[in-house]
């Protein structure tokens, strides 16, 4: 059973940080690049950021650019999403994703949330001004 779990989300004042963890289960790890994506409310899902298997490519929308950094711990399992100078803009509840990917699978950055396997549950990030 394929199990993506969110943490880290919370309130926080602008200019600040948070970062947020999505910890799977019931996958092999490695063969599935990452993706974070958010959703404001009465907005469609929207891309953030994303990296491959090993974490040595990353990709980022360019409202986030700069500001937040995505990685990878693929000995825990885990995929992190490190948020700075946070604004208030930012406020949305925050997806993590995977997508597998291998030797016969064709190469994207990951942009769209169709390409997608699995989701986590989402955690709020609230950003007050």
């Amino acid at each position: 059973q394929v199990q993506l779990v969110e943490s880290g989300g919370g309130l926080v004042q602008a200019g600040g940080s948070l970062r947020l963890s999505c910890a799977a289960s019931g996958l092999t790890f490695s063969s599935y690049a990452m993706g974070w994506f958010r959703q404001a409310p009465g907005k469609e899902r929207e891309f953030v950021g994303s990296l491959n298997w090993s974490g040595g490519s990353t990709y980022y929308a360019n409202s986030v650019k700069g500001r937040f950094t995505i990685s990878r711990d693929n000995a825990k399992n885990t995929v992190y999403l490190q948020m700075n100078s946070l604004k208030p803009e930012d406020t949305a509840v925050y997806y993590c994703a995977a997508r597998f990917t291998g030797p016969f699978t064709s190469a994207s950055r990951g942009t769209e949330p169709y390409e997608y396997n699995y989701w986590g549950q989402g955690t709020q990030v609230t950003v007050s001004s």
